[in-house]
């Protein structure tokens, strides 16, 4: 079974309830989204959407185990093996050995990290907003190691990598995306 949209939002608050997971979800669903419709696969748009909302499904209630429970969630519910490798194909190298192959994979690993620095980023703006946000400003706040502490800077390096992309490339795009989304302020 391939989830719409909306029975992976559904899912996604079955096991999350904490606004911080539910509006990230939201964010990278949409990003997601709007990446498939960049790249040239806007026919699968809602499939994309899905992965990025589903991405942290297991993330709140089982961090320890993150991309591994979500496998074993996911199975449960007979929910496509596309999906659910795509999902947890974003833990490379962190919590599991799935390394990303499709396109879809690679942005999924290489704007996950990235959607929380440019959100930190775009909350220090006189705006507050990622409207007004450059690739300019967002490399500053990228270099500098102790803001957004907790968005690696090395998995969004390594995605750019597994993309074939320069980093101003995957920062362009991504704060378009961004803006695009309606779940970001």
């Amino acid at each position: 079974m391939i989830p719409t949209p909306k029975e992976a939002w559904d899912l996604l608050c079955e096991f999350n309830q904490g606004e911080f997971h539910l509006k990230h979800g939201r964010v990278v669903g949409d990003v997601m989204r709007w990446y498939a419709n960049e790249l040239g696969y806007g026919e699968e748009a809602d499939f994309w959407e899905a992965v990025g909302i589903l991405h942290d499904l297991d993330f709140e209630q089982f961090p320890e185990q993150h991309c591994v429970k979500s496998q074993e969630l996911m199975e449960q519910r007979g929910i496509d093996p596309r999906l659910i490798r795509a999902t947890a194909s974003h833990g490379y190298g962190l919590t599991v050995d799935i390394r990303p192959e499709h396109e879809m994979e690679k942005v999924l690993y290489a704007t996950d990290e990235l959607t929380g620095l440019i959100g930190a980023a775009a909350i220090m703006r006189p705006s507050h907003s990622v409207s007004d946000l450059e690739v300019k400003s967002l490399k500053k706040k990228f270099k500098d190691k102790k803001f957004a502490a907790g968005c690696s800077r090395e998995v969004i390096e390594n995605g750019a990598k597994l993309l074939g992309w320069e980093l101003d490339k995957l920062f362009d795009l991504t704060i378009q995306a961004m803006r695009a989304s309606d779940a970001v302020e």
